[in-house]
């Protein structure tokens, strides 16, 4: 074991650590770093901190607060001109943190909570029945005009203000046909929280793939990426999700995999770094990552063949940070929404900022996330659009959590539902 804050397995690398040049290009990007003008809460800082670690720095209970205040958002990635691999330092840092440090009680008990619920697709849909008997009863209502929601701890605050209004759902099949000349064969993946919370969101995603010449492949007794997991440093444990998920699309046969959830997306794009010491898997990881697209990335890269019919209404569109930063992905959800007659595309303010979502942050950071995301909503209602569209389920739920909040309910949909009512022709 080396000195210091890190062991020797994969700590944060001192040649990465060195492409900073601690130029504050970041600063601006950075959530955190808005938020408080803290040198060690921008991604500079925490790099300082990554290389005082190496160099013999104990791992204290500052250090790792700074670690866990980070949103792992990304922006940072593209505003860096030095081409620092943030990605890659956080996520070895975190690893680090879950393996060599010391959680007081309370924040174990969370982090367990959590990580016992929202990676299990089956438990988070066991947790449909009693979440649709709440809303239908009238028994939230009563909570928020009683404001005994205010009495909860901030977690469950969060936590109870996020459900969204829950839709039918219905067991999608494992396979749908292409309509009319078929151009590929996709694997879809159905995720955990989209799964359970969005199901009528991978019901549209799997419309618009078949209309669009895709063969849906959707297998049984798929699981979870191991998003969650692997960006909050539970190596091992993602470790295991993303090799069960690697056999479970291999032996579907399919061209692609496609991802409607910006999240999930990012961490399987990572699959061949997470892997990188699996004999078995490394390569395997490398192909999985070659074939994975986000429904957007396809949809532009197979070029549309599905007639649209128009939808006359005015969305904003948000960048999920792990599709824009992580992924790079930006243009292609745009001219998919342009390519919508009668559509128009609005842009958000500051539309760089995270929403405050960032997989489980709003969770374990309630304040902060909860002042991102109400930021981000302002920004949003002032370009007057009547629809929020975005790629990720987190920040669905956060930015429709916190117009609610000030009194501004607003629809928030995904981008595979907007393509979905406009090839079908009807209303959104």
């Amino acid at each position: 074991m080396t000195a210091g804050a890190f062991d020797n397995h994969h700590p944060p690398a001192a040649e990465l650590i060195k492409d900073c040049v601690h130029c504050g290009f970041c600063l601006p990007s950075c959530p955190t770093y808005v938020l408080w003008g803290e040198e060690m809460d921008s991604p500079r800082g925490r790099i300082q901190l990554m290389k005082a670690g190496i160099e013999g720095e104990p791992l204290s209970e500052s250090m790792v607060g700074h670690f866990d205040a980070c949103l792992g958002c990304m922006a940072c990635v593209p505003a860096c001109p030095s081409g620092v691999q943030y990605g890659t330092l956080i996520a070895d840092t975190r690893a680090q943190v879950e393996r060599r440090y010391e959680r007081p009680l309370r924040q174990r008990l969370l982090r367990e909570a959590i990580f016992r619920l929202f990676p299990y697709p089956r438990r988070l849909r066991v947790l449909r029945g009693p979440l649709v008997l709440y809303q239908r009863s009238g028994l939230s209502r009563w909570l928020r005009r009683t404001k005994l929601l205010d009495r909860l701890p901030a977690t469950l605050r969060v936590m109870e203000s996020l459900i969204p209004t829950l839709t039918r759902r219905q067991e999608l099949p494992v396979w749908v046909p292409a309509r009319g000349q078929r151009r590929a064969v996709v694997g879809m993946l159905t995720g955990c929280v989209q799964d359970a919370l969005f199901p009528e969101v991978n019901a549209a995603t799997a419309r618009v793939l078949a209309g669009e010449g895709c063969a849906v492949v959707i297998p049984r007794g798929q699981g979870c990426c191991g998003a969650l997991s692997q960006h909050s440093g539970r190596e091992d444990e993602a470790i295991t999700f993303a090799r069960a998920l690697i056999d479970c699309f291999d032996a579907a046969g399919v061209d692609y995999i496609v991802v409607n959830a910006a999240g999930c997306g990012s961490a399987i794009k990572e699959y061949a770094h997470l892997l990188r010491d699996d004999n078995h898997y490394a390569e395997r990881a490398r192909a999985f990552v070659e074939r994975t697209r986000d429904i957007s990335e396809l949809l532009v890269e197979l070029g549309p063949v599905a007639p649209r019919h128009p939808l006359n209404i005015t969305v904003a569109y948000h960048d999920a940070c792990h599709l824009a930063h992580a992924q790079g992905i930006r243009s292609q959800p745009r001219e998919l929404l342009r390519s919508i007659p009668g559509l128009t595309v609005t842009e958000i303010p500051e539309a760089h900022l995270c929403c405050g979502s960032a997989g489980i942050y709003n969770l374990l950071q309630p304040e902060p996330a909860t002042e991102l995301g109400d930021r981000k909503a302002r920004n949003l209602l002032t370009t007057g659009a009547s629809v929020l569209v975005t790629g990720n389920p987190g920040c669905s739920m956060q930015i429709a959590a916190s117009a609610r909040r000030l009194g501004h309910p607003l629809t928030v949909t995904h981008l595979a539902s907007v393509l979905d009512a406009s090839i079908r022709g009807v209303p959104l």
